[in-house]
């Protein structure tokens, strides 16, 4: 089959239209140059070390994210972690509220340098609330995705709802999310690892907070894109990756000999 050589598309846009796109790209600009984006190459270890811990790899790195959040702030913030909903037809995504009183009580141990037995047991809870949060919200059984829709419906019917509106106003200071994995299988990453993507990230959701993409490149890299606004004063994305080195290292001490 002989395809015809391609023709250039010319477009009659109307001065409006024009206005319109000219404006929308200067929001685009303004938004752009607010972001403050930092990439962490973590190689120091991977998810080969996380599995002879018996963890998930997932679960692992959210309780780094909240150890780092505290070292960076001083203090827990509500936590968002995107989980998919692929076992419902036209499913997206349900979210995991990652800080959690087990995660919180795992922090303060780490923190406060208990002994190492104690905090591994307190970290081995936060797991396994986290992963069952996890598999609750990847089965329908979430409830921000309720909580939004019984938020709709109230606005259709014209009803105020104090609690509906408190709830969904909290600002998601620390927002997360891991990206899939897939380098396709024509470079082998541990031969070439200079080859391997970092993948992409997101701006933070609130004013104030961090956004955190992370992806899992094979057994022994993991990437952060770490990103917050430069108009805010107490955030600062270089600061926030470094603290999340210096937990993913911390987390690693517990699991190695005295």
């Amino acid at each position: 089959m002989i395809l015809s050589p391609p023709r250039r598309l010319r477009w009659i846009i109307p001065q409006e239209a024009v206005d319109q796109i000219a404006g929308a790209r200067d929001i685009a600009n303004e938004m752009k140059g607010d972001i403050d984006l930092h990439i962490l190459k973590h190689d120091n270890y991977g998810k080969g070390f996380i599995k002879t811990c018996k963890m998930s790899p997932d679960a692992y790195i959210q309780a780094a994210l909240q150890l780092a959040h505290y070292k960076n702030q001083q203090k827990f913030c509500l936590t968002y972690e995107s989980s998919m909903t692929r076992l419902f037809r036209g499913g997206r995504t349900e979210t995991v509220r990652s800080c959690t009183s087990e995660s919180c009580a795992f922090v303060r141990a780490i923190t406060d340098k208990q002994p190492k037995v104690e905090v591994r047991q307190l970290m081995q809870a936060a797991i396994s609330r986290h992963t069952d949060l996890f598999r609750e919200s990847m089965c329908g059984k979430g409830i921000d995705r309720h909580l939004f829709c019984l938020y709709i419906v109230s606005k259709y019917l014209g009803e105020e709802s104090p609690f509906l509106q408190e709830v969904l106003s909290e600002p998601w200071r620390l927002s997360t999310s891991q990206t899939p994995y897939g380098q396709g299988t024509h470079t082998d990453v541990r031969k070439f690892p200079d080859r391997i993507s970092a993948g992409g990230g997101f701006g933070p959701v609130a004013d104030d907070g961090y956004g955190v993409s992370y992806i899992i490149a094979g057994e022994d890299n993991i990437f952060f894109h770490v990103s917050c606004k430069n108009g805010c004063t107490h955030t600062d994305s270089r600061k926030f990756a470094d603290d999340i080195a210096a937990a993913m290292q911390d987390i690693k001490d517990l699991f190695t000999d005295d």
